[in-house]
């Protein structure tokens, strides 16, 4: 056997030079463990690798009991093999976070398939109740009623209370809404419009509570594909509330669908509140693995109730006294413009321009919330890819809007020439479903410009959308009336595409800002 001092080299050349085996002269100590938690792997090691096995025991050497979470192993690592490959798929798939992802899309899923419901049992209700189509259309804006400023309150609320909790709230007082709603038509009219208050006072909650649970739970890398997952669920709610209240309609009466779209909120709630936490160090299910991916991605100072909170009250002059608020504000108001518009007023463009009748007339306008779904997903993936490979968060944020503002600006003007109602379906497919690019750009930058105000922030911007809705709604309706078509009304809409593109490119930003006056 070598005498010790002939050892020490040997035993420097097994080790890289940032772990020396000895510091002035003694050994270095190991950190003391911690009771209930592993110590975490030597830093120079790659992730999800043990170290070397001992040259000098003939131990085999360990291997891990699970698969490392698949965000935290190394590009490339699954090209070994497609078995690995699915491996890796599979813990993905079944990770904490994802579960969360999903829940959230089918909460807004729920929150769209409430709202629209009114859009298709509008038709025999006035003609149960003998409303005029100017009341009918009081009927339909007293949703907005209540969802004008809901999203401010709702906002501040999330930054303080967090998302789980708000949501969990919204979601069971609008299902609560949806499910009175045939109550209170056979009691008052003024009662059963209450009811339309309060879903939109509860529904005001979602995106901001959505915005506050992906900011709790998914690293900046991960965060477009995670607001795709949930606004893919978002838009799916209308096909489903378009397609499925006919249906329901025909064998439950008219309020059918309220009364099973409530039961389906409550149903949801009870899941939420039992298998999702409000923060990942909350949950008792999620490994070691997504624990440490999801912290070193946030580069937020945690607290121990998991986050940052708010303890004040908002600073509003400040927010407003910054050009990317005022960009989030007009993107926001754009794209609520557009949505708005669409959602209300496509199934009349089709029925009046085209002839069509009223079934047709609402296959061709459920089409296109479909692709918004999947394109809204696939913008989310792409934006993420996009900052993994290095492209600043600042310039995807910027590609994203610009493709979610002039995709629907050029389809709007192609479909004022289109000639045939198929022809309109596929520009108007085209122009909502390049608006789901939209998603990983203004929809996504409040949480990265400001994350502690992120809740007040998109209420701020949502109330703008609000009022945009009213206004393009209602100038749609003005622009038939005065004009015979709703050519120079489409003509308008794609010209504000334009110019809020422009506002958009010049002044967002995808860093921090300093609304606190510390920087």
């Amino acid at each position: 056997m070598a005498p010790p001092g002939q050892l020490l080299p040997l035993t420097r050349s097994l080790l890289p030079p940032s772990v020396p085996p000895f510091v002035s002269g003694r050994r270095r100590r190991l950190p003391t463990p911690v009771v209930g938690r592993a110590l975490p792997p030597p830093t120079w090691l790659p992730r999800g690798r043990l170290p070397p096995a001992n040259p000098l025991s003939s131990a085999p050497p360990r291997r891990l009991s699970r698969p490392p979470c698949p965000a935290t192993a190394r590009p490339g690592a699954s090209s070994g093999g497609g078995a690995e490959a699915q491996a890796v798929l599979a813990e993905f798939m079944t990770s904490e976070r994802v579960k969360v992802a999903a829940m959230l899309g089918l909460a807004l899923a729920l929150c769209n398939a409430d709202r629209v419901v009114m859009s298709v049992a509008i038709v025999p209700l006035s003609q149960a109740y003998g409303w005029t189509p100017s009341f009918a259309g009081v009927v339909q804006s007293s949703f907005l009623w209540g969802y004008l400023v809901s999203p401010i309150i709702g906002g501040a609320l999330v930054d303080y209370y967090g998302g789980k909790r708000v949501m969990a709230y919204g979601v069971a007082l609008w299902s609560l809404a949806t499910f009175l709603s045939p109550w209170a038509a056979a009691r008052s009219l003024w009662l059963f419009l209450a009811t339309r208050v309060l879903l939109g006072m509860a529904e005001g909650v979602a995106l901001p509570s959505m915005n506050n649970m992906v900011l709790r739970w998914f690293p900046r890398t991960e965060r477009s594909s995670a607001v795709g997952i949930a606004m893919a669920g978002f838009q799916l709610g209308n096909t489903i509330g378009l397609l499925l209240s006919p249906i329901i309609m025909s064998r439950a009466g008219i309020f059918g669908p309220f009364v099973i779209f409530g039961l389906f909120g409550f149903l949801w709630v009870l899941v939420w509140i039992s298998a999702i936490s409000g923060t990942p160090g909350e949950n008792a299910q999620i490994s070691a693995h997504e624990l440490d991916y999801i912290t070193r991605g946030q580069k937020l100072v945690k607290t121990q109730a998991g986050g940052e909170r708010l303890r004040k009250v908002p600073p509003f002059s400040k927010l407003l006294s910054k050009w990317p608020t005022w960009a989030l504000i007009s993107a926001n108001a754009m794209h609520s413009w557009g949505y708005f518009v669409i959602l209300s007023w496509m199934p009349v463009y089709f029925k009046t321009i085209y002839h069509v009748n009223l079934r047709e007339a609402a296959w061709f306008s459920a089409l296109p919330w479909v692709m918004m779904a999947v394109l809204g997903y696939v913008a989310g993936v792409v934006s993420d890819r996009l900052i993994q490979n290095g492209t600043s968060i600042t310039l995807t944020r910027k590609i994203m809007q610009t493709i979610g503002f002039v995709g629907p600006g050029v389809a709007l003007l192609g479909l004022n020439a289109a000639k045939s109602p198929v022809i309109a379906s596929a520009w108007l497919t085209i122009a909502v479903g390049l608006k789901s690019f939209g998603h990983s750009g203004f929809l996504v930058n409040l949480q990265e410009i400001a994350p502690q105000y992120a809740g007040v922030l998109h209420g701020m911007s949502n109330t703008a959308g609000t009022f945009a809705a009213i206004l393009g709604t209602v100038g749609a309706g003005f622009f038939v009336d005065r004009m015979g078509s709703f050519r120079g009304f489409l003509i308008l809409t794609s010209l504000l595409y334009f110019s809020s593109t422009l506002f958009w490119d010049i002044f967002a930003t995808g860093e921090r800002v300093d609304f606190d006056g510390t920087g």
